[in-house]
């Protein structure tokens, strides 16, 4: 597996060393896996990156009446926001709004210029993100230029607390994300050897949003 060079990026990176993220990971790399399987496995799996990603939210202190007695407790200081990055971060929006009822979801879609080949936004739908935790939601993190245009976004509109909550990264995508934004945490199941010369991240698993949704072959 290639390393990855930059300090700043390792400061930033988590790889969730986790053996239930590792199996589920596995079932998401087989091609024999069904999209309804597909989208169990990807369910499953982003609660425990998501519960990784949240390990640095705010909390403060409160008193709850047990059946026994009052106890203190820690309660989330302030509300998540998630933002998927259409239409394959939507695997992944479940987990969150499962563990985190409370929160709130935005939405950015992006696709290609077919003349730059750079991304573009056709669609952009937040909440207000000052000084709001930021969960950003896409599963591959391959050359990083989607997920870069859309931090980018994101901060524009105000977010200072940024994380993104990926399946699998490749090393190019994290160089490019961590230079692009050095502040950005990444939450990831795995680190990959490279890309493909069309930009496939290898081993991987494929293409996420086709395997999710059962559209291969769609024009």
């Amino acid at each position: 597996m290639q390393t990855v060079d930059s300090a700043s990026a390792a400061e930033r990176l988590t790889v969730v060393d986790h053996p239930l993220a590792g199996h589920l990971l596995a079932g998401l790399r087989a091609t024999d896996t069904e999209p309804e399987r597909f989208r169990s496995l990807t369910e499953r799996l982003a609660m425990v990156l998501v519960l990784e990603a949240t390990r640095h939210l705010p909390t403060r202190s409160a008193s709850v009446t047990t059946p026994l007695a009052p106890a203190d407790v820690r309660l989330l200081n302030g509300n998540v926001i998630a933002v998927p990055i259409l239409r394959a971060g939507l695997g992944l929006l479940t987990a969150v709004t499962g563990l985190l009822p409370d929160v709130q979801v935005g939405y950015v879609g992006l696709e290609r210029d077919e003349d730059t080949l750079q991304p573009v936004s056709y669609y952009l739908k937040v909440p207000p993100l000052d000084d709001r935790p930021v969960l950003l939601l896409d599963p591959m993190l391959a050359t990083g230029g989607s997920a870069s245009f859309a931090a980018s976004l994101l901060r524009e509109r105000g977010s200072t607390d940024l994380t993104l909550v990926c399946v699998v990264a490749a090393p190019e995508g994290i160089a490019r994300l961590t230079a692009d934004h050095p502040d950005v945490r990444i939450v990831t199941a795995g680190v990959d050897e490279r890309l493909n010369d069309v930009g496939y991240i290898v081993p991987g698993l494929g293409d996420f949003g086709d395997r999710l949704f059962g559209t291969f072959g769609d024009a």
